[in-house]
């Protein structure tokens, strides 16, 4: 079925309707995935300019049949394409018989690009006809698909690469040869060859040196002989043999050696020298690194106040403590207390100014001007820091979260990572005040990491450990090929992470490789899901539709969260998501034009040409999220070993590729609303030369909700909250006639609750339906819990479905905050897929 021209495999229902709309004729049809049951098809049939969705499930003899309605006639079938010969004819159920099917859009290109070669992909010897049964697959693709099974974390990238190649094209050639008789395997050899270059040089250079000490005790005429290979056929049996005399030589080395020193013992009479006496033992004080809050120095900050003029502003985060230093004389410190604070408000209009209330709200608040935006964010961060501390809360209400993506282009990472990890660089950059601070939550993604999964999760809390003195507990690692997402915490946060999901998506050549895709790691900390995914999209400049319909396969794919959340998209599923990775969109503009702005630092005019940010105002990808605005030069392409110019042109055997620096390297955000989430850092390393891509940052200070436990309902007589809805008006892109209901998820209500159909429908616009509620058609919410506190933290989902289908056509997300103890009116946007 995969060949048939009506079969469009998991495109979204409006894609379907778009399709079925440009086809205009009444029996055009095509069949696609459902979005609703997993392994069932949906049926899309146009009849007086309306799509008719009927669903095609399976039963349990594995048979097929069109859904109908009661009264009619159930028509089974073994095969998809069985269904539709057999429904072309009339009187069938259907409102017309199937005459037209609509075709596959052309497709939008192959995963090759500027990057990486492609892997060719062999033509078929016998032609598939048009449509019917799927084909015996071909030999090679079941080796091929046993390499998708195999996990290849560990495993370089360049040997993957060539695999893949051998697979899809040498593979079938020796078949070919073995059908001929041939009893060796040429391309094989060819490939193994290739792999093994860098294995040949390496052996070369051991056995060299091994042999040196094998000469010093042994006679000049004991040397090995080594043979050189001829041609790339002979490069198997030269490493043999090489690894052949390796073992023999290293397992008569320390014989010879031995040998030699008992023959020197004995005719020369040496004796041994006495080892010198040990050190004197000193006094070394172990501190341990786990639970400990080190010590911070007192920051100071240069301040212009309303009616006291300029003063310095010092915080004590260890003491608790504000210190006013007027520096007039007559008045002295003021020493103000953390616990005398009561509200601190930042100025939107004025990016270094706040307003700060002490005492009491009666008081006439204070107003601080800094010496510039990045002071008072490191004043209020100190600030939150020392109430936190001495907070008598047993529970954080805040927490910092760090956020990392880096491309290392194969190469392993520089020692030290500590320039990353402290958002230490270009860009929006913490002050050097709180840089050091040690995040709550630590989430780095990487793509083409040569290290496995134990090697870089060791070096990365390693590098953490040497400047925090915290031993950081991991959450999760999840890989895909050569790419990682790792998440750490605190040790103090490990009891309070829960419910931790991993997975992963594979984007690469029709969704079946994992060289691109993402990974995703998903926990609650207390009350609060958090979601992070890191991807590697499709590259090359012109692939922008490749990328946009990756970012689609990997929300529908991606099985992260609660699962009872299957039906929402996948951004809804989390009070924060944090998306990063390799996007890989580019800049559209000549080289030498971005190149002038990089010089002049003018990436406000860069960002007119970037295909994210255009792809994102069209709303064709990342609808929603959120991105802190760059202020730092594209992080692709340099040359490695430093960062003073872009490496733009790539030289191929098809040619020169111009590859114009680009903001590659992306981290993006979306958050339930009336959430408390602000981004405190966006920037690049610019001391990390190891890869052509710079590693980049971004952190954020995060508003978590505590596990609640309500005291208030533990008391007889308190009356049961509940939620009501008066009635609500949807309007959903459609061409179908069908009828709708709304579902109703939170974690506040037990089960997932479901309106009546809806009562009212018209269509003022073409292929726009508005559907209305009234009061009755509505559900009454309970929420488990009573206590206004808990639910103002909590959101509402809501998913309009069809009746037909039961698919979606638009879900959205609703703060109960602005909703509760009155009757309010909400308006918001739907989105899916």
């Amino acid at each position: 079925m995969a060949t048939a021209a009506w079969y469009h495999r998991d495109i979204s229902r409006v894609h379907a309707e778009d399709l079925l709309a440009r086809a205009g004729r009444d029996g055009s049809y095509l069949v696609r995935d459902s979005e609703s049951v997993p392994g069932a098809y949906a049926l899309c049939l146009l009849f007086q300019r309306h799509v008719h969705t009927y669903r095609i499930l399976p039963d349990a003899d594995g048979l097929l049949a069109v859904q109908t309605t009661q009264g009619v006639q159930v028509n089974c079938f073994r095969t998809v394409e069985d269904l539709v010969l057999g429904y072309q004819h009339p009187h069938k159920g259907l409102v017309t018989p199937l005459l037209y099917a609509v075709p596959r859009d052309s497709d939008t290109g192959d995963e090759s690009s500027d990057d990486e070669k492609p892997a060719p992909v062999p033509g078929p010897v016998h032609t598939a006809p048009s449509t019917g049964p799927p084909a015996k697959p071909a030999p090679h693709t079941l080796f091929l698909d046993k390499l998708q099974e195999v996990n290849t974390s560990s495993t370089a990238g360049e040997v993957i690469g060539l695999l893949n190649d051998y697979l899809f094209s040498e593979l079938p050639l020796d078949i070919e040869n073995v059908h001929k008789g041939a009893t060796t395997l040429c391309h094989l050899k060819r490939t193994l060859g290739t792999a093994c270059q860098g294995l040949n040089s390496e052996i070369d250079l051991t056995l060299s040196s091994l042999e040196t000490l094998a000469n010093v005790f042994d006679h000049p005429s004991c040397s090995l002989t080594k043979t050189k290979a001829q041609g790339q056929e002979m490069e198997i049996d030269s490493v043999l043999f090489k690894i052949s005399a390796l073992v023999s030589l290293l397992s008569s080395l320390e014989k010879k050696v031995l040998k030699a020193l008992q023959d020197a013992v004995t005719n020369h009479n040496l004796a041994v020298q006495p080892s010198p006496p040990p050190p004197e033992p000193t006094s070394i004080i172990v501190t341990s690194v786990k639970n400990q809050a080190r010590q911070l120095p007192v920051h100071s900050f240069q301040v212009k106040m309303v009616r006291y003029g300029r003063q310095t502003v010092s915080v004590d985060v260890d003491t608790g403590v504000l210190l006013f230093d007027r520096k007039a004389g007559s008045f002295g410190i003021e020493r103000v207390s953390h616990d005398r604070i009561f509200q601190i408000v930042k100025f939107q209009s004025s990016p270094a100014k706040v307003r700060m209330v002490v005492d009491s709200h009666h008081n006439t608040p204070r107003e601080m001007t800094f010496e510039s935006a990045r002071k008072r964010d490191a004043f209020c961060q100190l600030l939150q820091l020392m109430k936190t501390r001495h907070s008598h809360l047993s529970e954080p209400d805040v927490i910092s979260v760090f956020v990392g993506t880096w491309n290392m282009g194969g190469s392993p990472p520089p020692r030290s990572l500590q320039s990353w990890v402290t958002c230490c660089g270009l860009g929006h950059t913490p002050d050097a005040s709180t840089a050091l601070l040690p995040h709550d939550i630590y989430a780095l993604g990487t793509q083409e990491n040569p290290q496995g999964e134990r090697e870089w999760t060791e070096h990365v809390k390693t590098t953490l450990r040497s400047y925090t003195h915290i031993d950081y507990k991991q959450v999760a690692v999840q890989s895909l090929w050569n790419m990682r997402l790792a998440v750490f915490v605190k040790p103090e946060h490990e009891s309070r992470i829960s419910h931790v999901n991993t997975a992963s998506v594979k984007t690469g050549l029709g969704n079946t490789l994992g060289n691109k895709g993402a990974v995703g790691v998903s926990f609650l900390f207390n009350g609060t899901s958090f979601g992070f995914v890191n991807c590697h999209l499709t590259s090359g400049s012109e692939k922008v539709l490749r990328r946009n319909q990756n970012f689609v396969d990997i929300l529908r794919l991606l099985s992260l969260g609660d699962k009872q959340l299957g039906a929402f998209d996948l951004s809804l599923h989390f009070s924060h998501l944090f998306w990063c990775g390799d996007l890989n969109y580019r800049l559209d503009l000549d080289v030498q034009d971005i190149l002038k702005h990089v010089s002049k630092r003018e990436f406000e005019d860069l960002m007119c040409a970037d295909q994210l940010t255009r792809e994102r105002h069209k709303r064709k990808s990342f609808l929603n999220f959120k991105e802190e605005k760059i202020a730092f030069p594209p992080t692709y392409r340099y040359e490695r070993g430093s960062r003073d110019c872009y490496l733009w042109q790539k030289y191929k055997t098809s040619g020169v590729r111009v590859n114009v620096p680009s903001w590659c390297d992306r981290i993006l955000w979306k958050s339930y609303p009336e959430t408390h989430i602000f981004c405190t850092a966006y920037g690049c390393t610019d001391d990390i030369f190891t890869s052509d891509h710079s590693p980049v940052f971004a952190t954020f200070q995060v508003g978590v909700t505590s596990q609640f436990s309500s005291k208030t309902e533990t008391k007889s007589g308190v009356e049961r909250a509940w939620i009501e809805l008066e009635g609500i008006e949807a309007i959903v892109k459609t061409a179908s006639k069908a009828k709708f209901f709304i579902d109703f998820h939170s974690p506040c209500i037990e089960d997932t609750r479901r309106s009546s159909e809806n009562d009212s429908q018209s269509c003022d616009v073409p292929r726009f339906l508005k559907l209305g509620w009234s009061f009755k058609q509505l559900p009454k919410l309970f929420p488990i819990k009573s206590d206004m506190e808990y639910l103002q933290d909590q959101h509402l989902l809501l998913s309009v479905k069809s009746c037909d289908g039961f698919e979606s056509y638009g879900e959205c997300c609703v703060a109960l905050r602005s909703l509760t103890g009155a009757s309010e009116q909400f308006e918001t946007f739907l989105s899916h897929r």
